[in-house]
């Protein structure tokens, strides 16, 4: 194969808790990761050059060795001692550094389509356990679907699809540094934790409105009173329909579900109109295999 064409599709955290700081520094988290219908697209190519060639249509984008794409494609180009070279061309539009793992999706891409493009006989297992050598959210960009992640996000377990239903994304103009979240985040006894196993039996049976009720997002107790707009874009949200909204990752793009498609489309003008985010995308669930 020559070349081929993949979409990398975002995630959001239906549910996002924070277990404990382990002594090494990192955090231990019960996550529940869906993947939606917002995408990069990768156009991939085989070149009789050797090296990585990277182009995207956005100029701030690293195209070297420090963009995770690059570092997908190294990994594998080492270890199987591939000559030749690759060109990828990125379409960007999840929104870069937003909590909806859009490095880390590109990533998986790029070990999927390398591993068609050169026949290297990996399975949807051997790409999850490279992919968490480029990152802790690799791994579930390449499985894909409704899954509980534990650990440090990289221990995940397949759930029972969720209940397909528009999505209305929103990114405020601010960026927001995940190092920054983590090392405000305050745990103690007195910490109100999201009920995540309550979150994970609704998603199995199905029941969209027990879904939004039970969502929960630790991290935002830490971005929202730093950053008001978030909460400001969740209150747009649920006055204009949304079962529930809520910050995905360590932010600062909110995510809502709805029932209906045409609440949805009227909230997705309503966002615009707002001026409160930069970018407004009105998507689905995704639950299909690759």
């Amino acid at each position: 194969m020559k070349d081929i064409s993949i979409k990398a599709l975002a995630k959001i955290n239906l549910g996002l808790d924070v277990v404990r700081r382990r002594e090494d520094g990192y955090h231990e988290v019960k996550m529940v990761m869906q993947t939606i219908h917002l995408f990069d697209r990768l156009e991939m190519k085989r070149t009789v050059s050797p090296g990585i060639h990277i182009e995207t249509n956005l100029s701030f984008l690293p195209t070297n060795e420090n963009n995770l794409i690059y570092k997908a494609a190294k990994l594998l180009m080492d270890e199987f001692s591939i000559d030749e070279g690759i060109f990828v061309n990125l379409q960007k539009h999840i929104p870069v550094a937003a909590g909806m793992a859009g490095g880390s999706t590109d990533a998986a891409g790029v070990l999927y389509g390398m591993n068609k493009m050169f026949d290297l006989g990996l399975t949807k297992e051997d790409l999850m356990r490279r992919g968490v050598k480029i990152g802790a959210d690799v791994p579930y960009c390449i499985m894909r679907g409704t899954a509980l992640a534990e650990g440090i996000g990289e221990k995940l377990t397949a759930l029972p699809p969720m209940v397909k239903c528009p999505v209305l994304i929103a990114k405020p103009q601010i960026s927001v540094s995940t190092k920054y979240v983590y090392e405000n985040l305050r745990l103690s006894a007195d910490t109100q934790h999201p009920d995540i196993d309550t979150l994970v039996e609704d998603i199995a049976r199905k029941n969209l409105g027990k879904i939004a009720a039970d969502m929960g997002n630790l991290l935002e107790t830490v971005t929202i009173p730093a950053y008001p707009v978030i909460a400001d874009i969740k209150r747009q949200m649920l006055e204009h329909g949304a079962l529930g909204a809520m910050m995905s990752g360590s932010g600062p793009t909110v995510f809502g579900l709805f029932a209906e498609e045409d609440t949805a489309e009227a909230a997705f003008a309503a966002m615009k109109e707002s001026g409160l985010a930069r970018q407004v995308f009105l998507t689905s669930i995704y639950n299909n295999a690759r």
